[in-house]
């Protein structure tokens, strides 16, 4: 049965982990069989962890899972629990002395909802780990998109929640790609479809503005750089090497062009993680084509699917 999320594509697994008062959390995309992977960060403020292991020229050439989370920085530890959780598995590269699974992670800021003191850390990635299934991904309010929040080009006050989103889509010859993305983006989120606004930030009255106009009325943005981050997942059953994934994974960032408004700014430490189990054969065009259309519609779910949460709304509770 299809599932309309990432858990469609053969041997990709996803499991959150959250707390709910603290309004933040992780996501753990978990590989049945080790997996190629590329990545590819067009944001100005990162926060990742293992990412150059993922350059085409560097030695390992297949990863066990992907850790996205909150906490800023601080949420890098939910990865060492991902570890911990594999080792157990006994899924790991064999370096001669048991395994080292190979864990990227990113992290997105959230410290602005919820309790700050509070983050993603060892034993929340490892139940995330641990939860992992191939069910439909919960969306919105879940995992790393916990605390996520879009448009604070006027102010975090004036933002509007946003949350974590994921698609899919099938083709006749058996190619399966999907997405999981956590949106918390400086800029508004836009429907290409409708040509609508449908997230980001409010004016004086309450309703949803141009980010991009918005700017042009500031002589400084209002929020501190490096306080935003859109982190993502693409993944295919297709056979891809590092190279050809880490192609995908920029040609994927489309995706996120389409839907967010202004994107790859000093703000905002947008990642991108292609995933490749390699079990059909096609195209890298096709593959990192498909993969921005997928992904640029988890983004659209990611904020459609949010409930209000930490003194923000949501599109939903604008739109009630």
């Amino acid at each position: 049965m299809k599932t309309g999320t990432i858990t469609d594509v053969p041997g990709v697994k996803v499991g959150h982990a959250q707390n709910e008062e603290a309004l933040t959390g992780c996501t753990v995309i978990l590989l049945e069989q080790p997996s190629v992977c590329g990545v590819d960060v067009r944001g100005s403020a990162p926060g990742t962890r293992e990412t150059d292991l993922l350059d085409p020229m560097n030695l390992v050439q297949t990863v066990h899972a992907v850790c996205l989370s909150g906490g800023s920085a601080y949420g890098l530890d939910a990865a060492t629990g991902v570890m911990q959780y594999l080792e157990e598995q006994g899924a790991g590269l064999d370096v001669g002395y048991g395994v080292v699974p190979i864990v990227p992670a990113a992290v997105l800021f959230d410290l602005a909802v919820g309790n700050h003191r509070i983050r993603p850390d060892r034993k929340m990635g490892y139940e995330a780990a641990a939860r992992a299934s191939k069910d439909p991904v919960a969306q919105g309010n879940a995992g790393a998109g916990m605390g996520a929040s879009v448009g604070k080009m006027g102010g975090f006050a004036n933002a509007m929640k946003s949350g974590l989103g994921s698609a899919s889509m099938t083709l006749p010859s058996g190619l399966v790609v999907g997405a999981v993305v956590a949106v918390n983006a400086v800029g508004h989120v836009f429907d290409p479809q409708s040509g609508q606004i449908v997230a980001g930030p409010r004016n004086e009255k309450g309703q949803i503005v141009d980010s991009v106009e918005l700017m042009k009325t500031q002589i400084q943005s209002p929020i501190p750089p490096g306080t935003n981050t859109t982190i993502a997942v693409v993944a295919s059953n297709a056979k891809l090497s590092k190279a050809e994934a880490k192609k995908v994974a920029q040609m994927a960032h489309d995706g996120l062009a389409r839907t967010i408004r202004p994107i790859h700014t000093m703000f905002d430490g947008d990642t991108i993680f292609s995933i490749a189990t390699g079990e059909v054969a096609a195209t890298v065009d096709l593959i990192g084509s498909l993969s921005a259309d997928v992904l640029a519609e988890a983004v659209i779910q990611a904020v459609r699917m949010a409930e209000p949460a930490g003194g923000l709304p949501s599109s939903g509770s604008l739109q009630r």
